[in-house]
Formats: structure tokens, sequence, C-alpha cells
């Protein structure tokens, strides 16, 4: 079922509370997958107390140190985060991000994630997401709790799953990349990602510029592209030699230098 493969994942939650009442919100709307992520405190009384009944939830919700651990297997990760960000994801609303993400469960698992009550997500963790999800809350008053944006959001995703053949989901899977047989994981896209920062780094491509600004355009050039495993491990091959290369030119520089 679609709705297994979505997961709601929350980063660094400071009030136990909101666990129960975002598990609470989820529930209701027929999503069971929880996932936590460095959580400042384990759940306690107050979260069973705002479970009100979906502690199967909490009692389920696998922890992880990282998003990036959490999210490792994904195929399609969104972040929800307001828009004054300096990490340039593609901006959806949260109906178009619904559909779009039970589009994706195709070739599978899709998380949405949310951050800390007073920070959200920081721009590292961002850094992880295809793109991010706006509620259109009113500027004069943006500030909503998180377990209400958990519930906004499990509306949408319920909305979708009842209508997953209809009008609006194939509109929404023509936007969404097409899945593909032996598509790259999260993991093996961090891996590309982390083998093409020290490329970039050993062939001096950056030219003493600070490489954040490109490295955040390349990965967006990539996550469009929905590169298969087959894919990135011909690229990662590319750099493979590439690396080698440039070892081999800086030893013959040294080897320069001593003769």
């Amino acid at each position: 079922m679609a709705a297994d493969r979505l997961r709601i994942v929350l980063v660094g939650t400071q009030h136990p509370g909101n666990i129960g009442a975002a598990a609470r919100a989820m529930k209701t709307m027929g999503l069971s997958r929880l996932v936590l992520v460095a959580p400042e405190k384990a759940p306690d009384r107050d979260t069973h107390a705002m479970a009100a009944g979906a502690d199967d939830l909490v009692a389920s919700a696998p922890v992880f140190a990282t998003l990036s651990e959490a999210v490792a297997d994904c195929r399609w990760v969104l972040g929800a985060t307001a828009r004054s960000r300096r990490v340039q994801l593609e901006p959806l609303h949260p109906r178009e991000a619904a559909a779009r993400a039970v589009a994706a469960t195709v070739s599978g698992p899709v998380a949405l994630v949310f951050g800390r009550e007073r920070t959200g997500l920081d721009n590292e963790e961002l850094q992880l997401c295809h793109a991010a999800i706006h509620i259109p809350s009113d500027p004069a008053f943006p500030s909503l709790n998180l377990a209400a944006a958990v519930q906004v959001l499990s509306y949408e995703l319920r909305c979708a799953l009842l209508s997953e053949s209809g009008p609006t989901s194939a509109a929404a899977a023509a936007r969404t990349p097409p899945p593909a047989e032996g598509a790259a994981s999260h993991a093996e896209l961090e891996g590309f990602f982390a083998q093409l920062a020290e490329t970039l780094d050993q062939i001096d491509f950056h030219k003493g510029r600070a490489p954040e600004s490109a490295m955040r355009k390349l990965r967006r050039l990539f996550l469009r592209t929905n590169l298969d495993s087959a894919e990135v491990r011909l690229l990662r091959g590319v750099l493979a030699d590439a690396q080698r290369m440039a070892r081999l030119a800086r030893q013959g520089a040294a080897d320069q230098k001593i003769g």
C-alpha cells in the first residue's frame, strides 16, 4: 500500500508531548510510519497523554541519530519549512506535495520531514531534501504548532491516497520524477555527492571560492535527474578516474620539484 511507504520524520523534537500529538494527527489520517531523529527528550507520559490512542505509532517509531540515516532508503524526501532559507529547493504547496509524494511511492519510500519547534530544519538538513513544503499560513501570524503542521500534511496525504487513480494523481505523477527500475536510494546519492565534493576539491575546481554555492546547485541538478543505482555507479567511476588523475598530477609535480 502507498500509505505504508509514506513516513513522517520528526527531527530534534523538543517537547515529548508533540511527538504524541503528531502520532495522533497521523493515525486519524491512516498513516502509521513515524520516525524520530535525535529527539531532545525520549517519549514520556506527556507523549502518551497527547497520543490519545496512537501509542502504537510511538512505540514502533525507530529513533535515528541523524536525518541522513533516517531517510537513507528513501526515494524522495520533502522538508516542511518556511520560505526564508538560503537553501533553494523547489517550493510545493501541501496539496501538490501530497499528491506527488503518493505518486512517488511507486518507486520506494517517501519521507516528509519536520524540524524543531523553535528553529525548524537547519540548512544542512534541508540539503538532504529534494523539495520544500510551505504551508500558506497567514503572514501576519505564520507560527504553526508542530503537531498542527503534521495534521495539515497528513490530511493532504489522506486526500491524495483516496484519489490515487483520479486526475489530480495523474497530474502529480506527470510532474514527479518517473520511478526508475533500481532507482538510487538516498544513501547512494549522498555517497555520490560526498565523492563529487572531494573530487572538485582535488582538481581545484573552486579556485579559492567557497564550495557551498556550487555544491548546492550541483545537488539540485542531479536530484532533478532521478538517477538510478547503475547511473550513480557510472558517475562515481568517472569521479574515481578524475581523482586518480589528480593524484598522479600532484605526484608528478612533486617529483619535478625534487628533481
